[in-house]
C-alpha cells in the first residue's frame, strides 16, 4: 500500500489529532488483504478496538479513518473505566465482494504479530462469524460467538448504553429520565439501531427511522406497526418537527456545518463513532442550545462487553457496567456546566486526565 500523503503524516506526527504510538500497514497478496492497524495509546493497557471492513475511496482515506477511530477508542475506553488503550483496524474493500476465509485468516496473523498490543473485535462490515475465523490465527480476538468462547453480538450492549445516555440527557435537560412520549429520530437501524428501537418502544417513546437499506426499515416497521414511522433519508429526519432526540447510528461525521444549523432536536445521542465532523462543531451545537452526549461515552457498551470477554464473559456483569453510562453521562454534563465548555470538551478532559495519570513518571 503506497501513496500515503503528507496530510496523513501530518495528522500522525504533528497535529493535535495524532500522537499515535504505532500504525501498521498490512498486505497479503494471495488473499487480497489490504489493512491498516492503528494503535493510539497503550497507557491504560493493550489497545482495544474493532475491525472495520469498508470500500474506502482511497488508501489515504482508509489510513485517516483508522487514525481517527483509534484515537476515539482511547477516549472511549478511558471513559468506560477499562484498563485498555485505544486501537482500531480497517480492511480496505467491499466486504460483500472480497471477504473470504483466507483474507480473514491473513488479517488474524497480522494482528497476532503485534503480540497482544492490539486486541480486535467487530465493527462496520465485520461480524461474530468473522471474528471466529480471525481467532483461529489470533488469540487476541474478541466478539466471538458463545460457541467459540466469546460474548456474541456486542451491539446488544452498545444500544443499551446509548439508551442510558438518552435517559441521562433527558434527566439533565427536562428533569426526568423517562423517554415516554419523547420523539426520537434514529438514522441507521442496522446492528445497533434496531436494538435501540426496542428499548425506546418498550418505554413508550415515539420513534422515527431512516436507513439507506429498505429491508432494514421494513423489518422495523413490520415489527412495530404502531409507534414507529419512517422518512426517506437523514436530511428529512433531522428536519422533522417535534423531534426531541436525534440518534446518528450509521457512519461518522453526521454533525457538520450543513446538518447542525437545521437540526430540530434538543438532544443528540447516538451510536455512531466520530459524529463531530471537525473541531468546533461541539460549540456550534452548544450555541444552538442542543445538548450533545459525546458519542464515545454513550456507545461504550459494546467495548465493555468485548473487554469482559477477555476475563470470562458474564452478561449480567457487563450490563451492570453499561448501566453506569447513565451516571458517567450525567457527570459529563455537570462538568461541562461547571467549566463553561461543551460536553464533548468536558469528556475529553476527563479521559485525558485518566490517561495522563496512568502513564509512568519519566
Amino acid at each position: 500500500m503506497t501513496d500515503v500523503s503528507d496530510g496523513v503524516l501530518h495528522t500522525l506526527f504533528r497535529s493535535d489529532q495524532g500522537g499515535h504510538e504505532q500504525v501498521v500497514l498490512c498486505q497479503d497478496r494471495a488473499s487480497g488483504l489490504k489493512a491498516v492497524i492503528a494503535i493510539h495509546s497503550t497507557a491504560l493497557g493493550p489497545a482495544l478496538g474493532g475491525t472495520r471492513f469498508y470500500p474506502y475511496a482511497s488508501e489515504e482515506e482508509a489510513v485517516a479513518d483508522a487514525l481517527n477511530l483509534a484515537r476515539g477508542m482511547s477516549y472511549k475506553n478511558a471513559m468506560a473505566g477499562l484498563d485498555h488503550g485505544g486501537g482500531k483496524a480497517v480492511i480496505i474493500g467491499d466486504p460483500e465482494r472480497i471477504k473470504t476465509e483466507e483474507l480473514l485468516l491473513a488479517y488474524g496473523r497480522f494482528v497476532a504479530s503485534l503480540g497482544g498490543r492490539y486486541v480486535t473485535a467487530c465493527d462496520v462490515g465485520t461480524y461474530v462469524a468473522d471474528m471466529d475465523v480471525v481467532a483461529r490465527e489470533c488469540r487476541w480476538t474478541t466478539g466471538r460467538s458463545p460457541e467459540n468462547g466469546g460474548a456474541g453480538d456486542s451491539s446488544v450492549l452498545t444500544s443499551y448504553g446509548v439508551y442510558q445516555g438518552m435517559r441521562a440527557a433527558a434527566q439533565h435537560l427536562w428533569g426526568d429520565p423517562s423517554l415516554r412520549d419523547r420523539k426520537v429520530g434514529i438514522a441507521g437501524v442496522g446492528k445497533v439501531g434496531h436494538h435501540l428501537v426496542e428499548h425506546l418502544r418498550a418505554e413508550g417513546a415515539e420513534v422515527v427511522i431512516t436507513d439507506v437499506r429498505e429491508d432494514a426499515v421494513r423489518r422495523i416497521l413490520d415489527r412495530h406497526p404502531e409507534g414507529v414511522s419512517a422518512v426517506a433519508d437523514t436530511e428529512t429526519l433531522i428536519r422533522t418537527e417535534g423531534l426531541d432526540i436525534y440518534a446518528p447510528c450509521a457512519l461518522g461525521g453526521a454533525l457538520n456545518d450543513d446538518t447542525v444549523p437545521v437540526l430540530t432536536a434538543r438532544v443528540v445521542c447516538g451510536a455512531a463513532n466520530n459524529q463531530l465532523a471537525h473541531p468546533g462543531v461541539e460549540k456550534d451545537l452548544a450555541d444552538r442550545g442542543i445538548l450533545y452526549a459525546p458519542d464515545y461515552v454513550v456507545n461504550a457498551g459494546g467495548v465493555i462487553q468485548v473487554a469482559d470477554e477477555l476475563h470470562g464473559f458474564d452478561f449480567d456483569r457487563c450490563k451492570a457496567k453499561a448501566s453506569k453510562i447513565f451516571d458517567t453521562t450525567l457527570a459529563i454534563f455537570a462538568r461541562a456546566k461547571e467549566d463553561g465548555i461543551p460536553p464533548a470538551a468536558a469528556a475529553d478532559r476527563i479521559a485525558e486526565q485518566r490517561m495522563a495519570e496512568a502513564r509512568p513518571p519519566r
